[in-house]
């Protein structure tokens, strides 16, 4: 079993910035595409960032003001957020696919998300 675990959230002025972490552990052979989700309140779960290998890809909602990088060797993922704004405010998700032994196949994995709220 795959487990992954964010921190790093919380209240924020505008204007502000955080950075979340998540990481993996488990039985873990290799770690694909990696990235961040994020779900407004009556709102349906959005893409944020993806990394694979070193190419990320960006909503346009937050191109030039998250980052979004890697640590293989740590199984850690990072979003570094500046700029932040009112409409940032959700729950944030860690996603990776991850083949769990040589001869398995891709499995997608989610961590039980973080708040990060933007407000003054």
């Amino acid at each position: 079993q795959v487990q992954l675990v964010e921190s790093g959230g919380g209240l924020v002025q505008p204007g502000g910035s955080l950075k979340l972490s998540c990481v993996l552990s488990g039985s873990i052979v290799e770690i694909g595409r990696v990235g961040w989700y994020r779900q407004a309140i009556g709102q349906q779960r959005d893409l944020v960032a993806l990394i694979s290998d070193n190419s990320p890809d960006y909503s346009d909602s937050v191109k030039g003001r998250f980052t979004i990088s890697r640590d293989n060797a740590k199984k850690l993922v990072y979003l570094q957020m500046t700029n932040l704004k009112p409409e940032d405010t959700a729950m944030y998700y860690c996603y990776a696919d991850v083949r769990s032994g040589l001869r398995s196949s891709w499995r997608n994995y989610w961590g039980q998300g973080i708040q990060v709220t933007v407000s003054s």
